[in-house]
């Protein structure tokens, strides 16, 4: 077991695999401004580090050694802060890649696109047998869906025992590219199609967009939690940028209504 075996009720997501600081000056880039803008998250709200690191061109990496330093710069400086790495492919990594860093890194927790370790329906022995070592290994996966069918796919996966429960799962709201705006409404077709699962996942949504806040607390009233920052939105509700992530962190814990935010719901 490890600090994210549950996920947290507020997850930051600072930067993501593609903006730059052409898109907002203070998005962090280095670790080291990653590590500042997690601190300032976690005393606005937020319970763990959703984690992309870059290389010496700002290009989203997936090196172990870069995940490795970033990992020891969070114990020393946010402690308390757990650290869940990615594999987002970014159109760069193959799903070998992405099981070897985390293989590599062996972190307290990590966040996987279906989609991407698992592209084509079917049979995938090598992507069954990583899922498998992770829940040997007590890395907890939490699955990215991207649409409704993914959620669906990931059902029929489970009930074939291919991948093991009990599941976390990260739902999508809105698209990156092409943009497409998130709103509440989308988050319907994802809880419907979780229903097919035999045991309840343990779930979050994130959103692309100026509705991101409003989506959100959507999933929060449904029983879900939240990724939230600057990977899928730059904006306050009133559709002005944000200054900072702790920001976006600081609107949804001030819109919340119920027990500590960083506290399990």
């Amino acid at each position: 077991m490890t600090r994210l075996t549950s996920l947290p009720a507020i997850m930051l997501a600072p930067n993501g695999a593609r903006k730059t600081k052409a898109d907002h000056p203070a998005l962090p880039i280095t670790i080291a401004e990653t590590v500042t803008a997690a601190r300032a998250g976690y005393d606005a709200g937020a319970g763990a580090l959703h984690a992309h690191v870059r290389d010496t061109q700002g290009i989203h990496s997936l090196d172990p050694g870069l995940y490795r330093e970033l990992i020891v710069e969070m114990a020393r400086a946010v402690p308390d802060m757990p650290v869940q790495i990615t594999t987002e492919a970014a159109g760069r990594y193959s799903p070998a890649d992405q099981r070897a860093v985390v293989r590599a890194v062996q972190p307290e927790g990590v966040s996987i696109a279906l989609s991407e370790m698992w592209p084509d329906p079917g049979s995938d022995r090598e992507a069954s047998r990583f899922y498998h070592w992770a829940a040997e290994a007590g890395i907890p996966v939490q699955h990215i869906l991207y649409s409704a069918a993914d959620a669906t796919r990931l059902a029929q996966y489970v009930a074939a025992d291919a991948i093991p429960a009990p599941l976390q799962l990260l739902y999508v709201l809105g698209r990156y590219h092409p943009p497409r705006p998130a709103t509440p409404d989308m988050l319907t077709g994802f809880l419907t199609a979780a229903r097919a699962l035999a045991e309840p996942p343990d779930w979050a949504v994130c959103a692309f967009g100026p509705q991101e806040t409003a989506c959100l607390l959507a999933a929060i009233k449904a029983g879900g939690k939240a990724r939230i920052g600057f990977e899928n939105n730059l904006t306050g509700p009133d559709g002005q940028p944000a200054p900072d992530n702790a920001a976006r962190v600081a609107d949804l814990t001030h819109n919340f209504r119920g027990p500590a935010p960083r506290l399990s719901l």
